[in-house]
């Protein structure tokens, strides 16, 4: 039997999911399946998969769904004891299942194990951010405040935590990832390999523009949250709304809009006041100065400069 079954929903995915794929097959620990979700697509998935000759590659097709549908037909089809997921256009390092393996292996109370992650372009190259958290134990407070997992990519969860909490729920359409660690974090005790590990690959696809349903569903996960928290844990339901917001702002940012940027922060601010004090807000404070007064080129030129020298930096010192 596998120890752990790799999940990948695809959904019309072919242009990023043979280099996924090889990223996982790839992996210094070798005793897994991969079992492929096809989520209805309608491009020549069956075709490719059939000319795969790796024993463990599996596709399992079914109607088009959803990705919280995709990756639950996925753990019911599981055999490993373990199941990580990877998105069709994110990509790993080869030592990560091995790290993760190891973590669960030494930690029989940890339910799930994530790692930091790398952001990267279009053409799989890296974009100068990275998405590291220090946070493991008891982390449901700091997850209801920041997503620090940021990507269902980067996780490895028991399969028996499936059993406690349930699957995915499949009426979300967006943050269902952060619903589910949540829930799991409620359970179990997280645990973190503090190696970049993760790849999560930035394009046009992978953000809504349906702002409104983003925003509904993000506050369909907090109220679920909440349900059943103690009454004097009920003060981190602001915060976890402040940090949403903030979210929010930094997509605006990201598409050039410092009006909508300057909307959500707002909203962050009326939520939880000594939100303007934290580092992200700092931040963002001088993002939408910068493009309120050179433009959107003009701050994201200033930004990759920025990266440049703290890359330089980095490479003198490290």
């Amino acid at each position: 039997m596998p120890k752990v079954s790799v999940v990948i929903p695809a959904y019309n995915a072919m242009l990023y999911l043979p280099n996924t794929l090889k990223s996982v097959l790839h992996q210094t620990f070798t005793n897994f399946e991969v079992l492929i979700i096809d989520d209805g697509s309608s491009d020549q998935i069956v075709n490719w998969a059939s000319l795969q000759t790796d024993p463990r590659v599996k596709l399992i097709s079914q109607a088009n769904q959803g990705v919280s549908a995709a990756r639950n037909t996925g753990i019911a089809h599981a055999q490993g004891e373990y199941v990580a997921f990877v998105d069709a256009d994110d990509l790993w390092e080869p030592t990560k299942l091995e790290k993760q393996v190891r973590c669960l292996e030494e930690n029989p109370v940890v339910g799930l194990v994530y790692t930091w992650t790398v952001l990267i372009d279009e053409l799989g190259k890296p974009i100068g951010r990275v998405i590291a958290s220090h946070a493991q134990g008891d982390v449901w407070q700091q997850l209801i405040e920041d997503d620090m997992i940021s990507t269902g990519s980067s996780t490895m969860v028991r399969r028996s935590c499936f059993d406690t909490v349930g699957m995915f729920d499949t009426s979300l359409a967006f943050a269902e990832d952060w619903d589910m660690w949540l829930r799991i974090a409620a359970h179990y005790s997280v645990a973190v390999v503090k190696e970049p590990l993760t790849l999560y690959r930035q394009h046009a696809n992978n953000t809504t523009k349906n702002r409104p349903k983003m925003i509904q569903s993000l506050r369909t996960v907090i109220e679920k949250a909440f349900q059943n928290v103690p009454l004097d844990s009920l003060y981190l339901r602001n915060r976890a709304y402040a940090s949403v917001f903030l979210g929010l702002a930094w997509l605006a940012i990201d598409a050039g809009d410092h009006k909508q940027a300057d909307h959500y922060r707002t909203q962050a601010l009326l939520q939880n006041w000594s939100t303007r004090f934290s580092q992200k807000c700092v931040r963002l404070s001088v993002a939408i100065a910068m493009i309120r007064w050179f433009g959107p080129h003009g701050y994201s030129g200033v930004r990759s400069l920025t990266h440049i020298l703290r890359q330089s930096m980095l490479n003198v010192f490290g």
